[in-house]
């Protein structure tokens, strides 16, 4: 069969985490692989609650075809969450519901990436962008990630250096290092990129989810509308649901919205509904405080079989919220041989490499501690353990 395939699919990736979870599927593997939310935090009686409440009462119209910028009271609760919880002003009509915050990610693409356009990405960063973004055939730049946010000075040589359209970051507990940037660095950022015509893209899938420390501000503060917010329910409330946003300028905006109608009209109206429904008739501020205890057991119970267990030579992130934790075994080891063994043992994480442009055989791993119960934790950390010995006598 003669296939034809446009050129940017040569060079697509199929997504690394996709396909570990389909080696992973066995029950008897302990996964810290996925970025899941643990499934216990679902409100599944009260989503149920606000389903037949809207079916009932609504519908006909809930079953309808809607406007592609989303249900213009989700958009609402979503600014007045913004204005109450960051002090920033998000008008309504500056939100655009989208089918989860990846889907953010190809739109922001489309709108702004021809070819050959530098982006530059946070180094490691999160494998969905890069693989969201490669669609486009940019030329990717990467800033190192510190312990307290991005590397300022690399940030300002490149963006002098290379002009980039689009900076990409995960500033609330990165995925995949878990750290976040401090409020310095959030100014320093703003400080070297305020003057160039680089738009700043913050995602912040887990920034409600921290149970240490005290929260810090959104990028918006600092930089006004040079700046693409994305948020997602993905986290607060259900994955399943499919549903996130973008924050633009209004000009931006604009193009998002045709994007998105060339996409899929607009995203699941239905979701949107029983979703508006489920938070207006509920607390969700005690359901958050439900799900932070909850991540920070099992997060504690990480951190403390990884020092009970792990070689003194390893260094760990500890992170104060989100999922992730980063793993960095000493040089010239790397994670992908760590995860054949450990494999082997019937124990999953991510590999460093799909967290990098072009780069293999990184010395670091990802994580997640937020769908394993405790007893599972301790187990994998200490299996984990004896892989990495086995690796390092090597």
């Amino acid at each position: 069969m003669d296939l034809r395939f446009a050129d940017r699919m040569n060079n697509a990736q199929k997504s690394f985490i996709r396909e570990i979870l389909k080696v992973v599927g066995n029950p008897e593997i302990i996964s810290f692989a996925g970025g899941l939310p643990n499934p216990i935090s679902f409100p599944v009686k009260k989503v149920q609650e606000a389903t037949d409440k809207i079916l009932e009462e609504d519908g006909e119209n809930v079953l309808q075809y809607s406007t592609t910028e989303g249900y213009l009271p989700l958009r609402e609760y979503i600014s007045e969450r913004y204005l109450k919880n960051s002090g920033v002003v998000v008008p309504p009509d500056e939100i655009l519901i989208t089918n989860g915050s990846q889907q953010g990610l190809d739109l922001i693409g489309k709108v702004f990436l021809n070819k050959g356009d530098v982006m530059l990405m946070e180094e490691p960063g999160y494998l969905g962008a890069i693989q969201a973004f490669s669609m486009f055939e940019p030329e990717f730049k990467t800033v190192p990630i510190r312990h307290d946010g991005v590397d300022t000075e690399k940030l300002k040589e490149s963006i002098k250096k290379y002009n980039p359209k689009l900076f990409y970051a995960v500033p609330n507990f990165h995925n995949p290092s878990g750290i976040t940037y401090s409020e310095e660095n959030r100014k320093q950022v703003s400080d070297i990129m305020k003057d160039s015509s680089t738009i700043f893209i913050e995602d912040d899938p887990y920034g409600e989810l921290r149970f240490i420390g005290n929260k810090v501000p959104s990028m918006k503060k600092y930089m006004n509308d040079n700046v693409i917010l994305l948020g997602s329910f993905s986290k607060i409330v259900s994955p399943g649901m499919r549903l996130g946003w973008i924050h633009a300028a209004p000009e931006i905006m604009d193009k998002l919205i045709i994007a998105k109608q060339g996409a899929d009209l607009h995203s699941n109206y239905f979701s949107q509904r029983v979703v508006y429904e489920y938070l207006k008739e509920n607390n969700i501020e005690i359901h958050i405080e439900k799900i932070t205890n909850l991540y920070k057991k099992q997060r504690d119970c990480m951190v403390n079989s990884i020092e009970k267990y792990f070689p003194k030579e390893v260094e760990v992130t500890k992170p104060e919220g989100g999922m992730f934790i980063w793993v960095t075994l000493p040089e010239n080891y790397s994670s992908m041989d760590l995860f054949n063994i450990a494999i082997e043992k019937k124990v999953a994480f991510v590999p460093g490499d799909p967290f990098y442009v072009g780069v293999e055989g990184v010395n670091a791993f990802r994580l997640n501690y937020t769908n394993s119960t405790e007893e599972k934790i301790e187990e994998g950390i200490k299996i984990l353990a004896e892989s990495i010995k086995e690796l390092l006598s090597e």
